[in-house]
């Protein structure tokens, strides 16, 4: 039981939880929330790394069969971990402002909702597939998740990062709505007794 705990698809996803952290690191080295172009740039490695371990955790635990039941536990809550704290972390130094919160509210929801049916559901021994759109979703998130840490940094280097990365968080909040509904949807006729 122990050695599965800890094969390398568990591992990957272990450190894509210590990734969270390490992000938000970046931004306070001064001791106080400064998005310096080196916090943004440093962070943005740590997010694409973390973000790559979220496709192959899964890729490799399905071709070694090294599923577990912790892997299953533990990735959905890294990847709503490595996303939400994004979000609060863009949200916080302004590069998420104005109506672009309402998307980023849009998901955390979502994302929150979604765990609670999850949850509920698999007490009820009942299992909701993730759809090809879900993961659409999460690619669409990711992209968002770190044009955004690029942001003004980004902007430098590639005009209108900032512009493309809160184009793609709407993208990703519709089809948040979307898949969210679909997951209501399946699991509705569970919860009505």
């Amino acid at each position: 039981m122990a050695s599965r705990a800890y094969n390398i698809p568990n591992l990957l996803t272990y450190a894509r939880i210590l990734a969270v952290p390490l992000i938000v690191l970046f931004f306070f080295i001064e001791g106080r929330l400064q998005s310096s172009d080196f916090a943004r740039w440093a962070a943005l490695a740590i997010f694409i790394v973390a973000s790559i371990t979220d496709y192959l955790d899964g890729y490799l635990a399905r071709i070694w069969n090294q599923t577990s039941n912790i892997g299953k536990m533990l990735d959905p809550i890294a990847d709503k971990l490595l996303i939400a704290s994004v979000l609060l972390l863009m949200a916080a130094d302004g590069t998420i402002a104005g109506w672009s919160l309402w998307a980023a509210i849009t998901i955390l929801c979502r994302e929150i909702l979604v765990s609670g049916l999850r949850e509920y559901l698999a007490a009820l021994k009942v299992s909701v597939p993730v759809t090809r759109i879900a993961k659409w979703k999460t690619t669409a998130q990711m992209f968002a998740l770190a044009f955004l840490l690029a942001g003004p940094a980004g902007d430098k280097v590639l005009p209108y990062t900032t512009e493309m990365g809160i184009t793609l968080l709407w993208i990703a909040a519709i089809l948040t709505i979307y898949t969210g509904y679909d997951y209501f949807r399946a699991g509705a006729k569970h919860m009505v007794d």
